[in-house]
């Protein structure tokens, strides 16, 4: 049975860390501060929302949130995302994405200070990734399957890592992440030649597909294997929330696994509120 990877701890650790982080820079006279710029109410951001509102306040970090109507225009929303560049009692900005259709993506993506682009979203922060430079954050998400395996004490130097996926989002990102650390990392994609026979060779397996459960057991190593989950979507069939792996396949092969619920997923905000106390200890000089 393989070890259950758990994100509740490991957020609790992480939360933990920046509470201490954000009682000595409170200290100094410095409060990090989140903003959240959303647009609409789709369920998903408001999900996310109250998640990292809660996360923000039990490391004591303050939040001010910027809700614009679903028909906002260019003029209003870079209005408010340049408002919120310029003041420097925000050091971190959340801006959920995708905006409305009328919004354009790509350029607020890249309107936002890289100084507080504490989701790891800009072009700043993914070259500070690609470089090992410190100019962003690394994507939230990425830096999750890091957290998740540093507080297991699972070793990545000299690993074999396969990772599935290669969006901007977490895959690329996250083998860079692996690659940093020694790990010697493959990347599979959609054009990728039997990927399942790359995953057999994998000490280090992270799915990030966004497919529901369409990695098994042909994905398995036969000794074992660490498999970090990302993906998690709705299951019809199942009527509940999956990840990317066949979790009743994988879980009796590998010598340790992340569920879903209750893995990365759990681990993120946690990540996000570190990263805007690391964006006041920058802007402070700490």
């Amino acid at each position: 049975m393989a070890l259950l990877l758990k994100g509740k701890d490991v957020a609790a650790a992480i939360t933990e860390r920046s509470r201490r982080d954000t009682e000595a820079l409170k200290a100094a006279g410095v409060t990090p501060t989140l903003a959240i710029l959303r647009v609409g109410e789709k369920d998903s951001d408001l999900s996310y929302e109250r998640g990292a509102v809660k996360r923000c306040a039990e490391a004591g970090v303050e939040v001010r949130s910027v809700a614009l109507p679903e028909d906002a225009g260019a003029e209003e929303f870079y209005g408010a995302l340049d408002a919120l560049n310029k003041d420097s009692g925000v050091h971190g900005i959340l801006m959920f994405r995708p905006l409305p259709a009328a919004l354009d993506n790509e350029k607020a993506r890249l309107a936002i200070a890289p100084e507080k682009d504490v989701d790891g979203c800009t072009d700043a922060s993914l070259c500070g990734v690609f470089t090992g430079r410190q100019t962003g954050f690394a994507p939230c998400t990425a830096q999750a399957v890091i957290e998740m395996l540093d507080y297991y004490g699972i070793g990545i130097e000299g690993k074999r890592a396969v990772v599935l996926g290669r969006s901007l989002v977490v895959g690329r990102p996250a083998a860079m992440m692996l690659m940093a650390r020694g790990a010697t990392v493959t990347v599979c994609h959609t054009k990728t030649k039997d990927a399942a026979a790359l995953a057999r060779g994998a000490e280090i397996l992270v799915t990030a597909t966004g497919q529901t459960e369409t990695v098994g057991a042909a994905y398995a190593a036969p000794a074992g294997q660490v498999i970090i989950d990302v993906g998690i979507s709705w299951s019809e069939a199942k009527g509940k929330l999956c990840g990317d792996c066949v979790f009743e396949e994988l879980e009796p092969l590998a010598a340790a696994i992340t569920p879903v619920p209750g893995g990365v997923g759990a681990v993120t905000t946690s990540v996000l509120v570190s990263h805007v106390i690391e964006a006041a200890k920058r802007g402070a000089g700490r």
